[in-house]
């Protein structure tokens, strides 16, 4: 199998408009990525990836993330079945984000707390925002799956 390697960047010009895969990671050396549905267009979540993560991803085809909480690589849907098989990679113009256009596999959630979506709850804006007194509305209304059947009892790892 052939090793994946991306190039150095070397200038403006490379970097936007050159064909070469030069991904600038952050100083933590992660990458942001939002992962939409490649049916409906829905944006199921935002993640991160390191450079292992971003190159699993691109050979085997499913989403592989960098848990910040965790500190290691977090292969979406190996535990609860949902994996997003990736139909698209896109990568935007100066090569520091990447977009998964993804299709996600069991019941189509997305969300460990058991939601389609990881952003199933919006935040009123201007007047609304005072008189519902900063409160979220939820867009979805039921869940997915129940997380308990599917992670157990453990406290998730996913949050600080």
């Amino acid at each position: 199998m052939n090793q994946i390697q991306f190039k150095q960047r070397i200038s403006i010009e490379q970097v936007e408009e050159a064909h070469d895969l030069a991904p600038k990671f952050d100083s933590n050396g992660l990458i942001p990525v939002v992962t939409t549905d490649i049916s409906s267009g829905e944006l199921l979540m935002h993640g991160y990836m390191n450079e292992e993560a971003l190159k699993k991803t691109i050979s085997i085809g499913e989403a592989v993330y960098y848990s910040r909480s965790r500190k290691t690589l977090w292969h979406k849907g190996a535990t609860s079945g949902l994996t997003q098989i990736v139909k698209e990679m896109r990568i935007d113009d100066d090569q520091d984000c990447i977009w998964l256009r993804v299709e996600v596999q069991g019941n189509g959630a997305s969300c460990h707390v058991g939601y389609r979506s990881c952003f199933y709850r919006s935040v009123p804006t201007k007047e609304d925002f005072f008189s519902k007194e900063g409160m979220l509305n939820y867009e979805e209304d039921e869940k997915v799956f129940d997380p308990k059947e599917v992670y157990g009892d453990a406290p998730n790892p996913t949050i600080l």
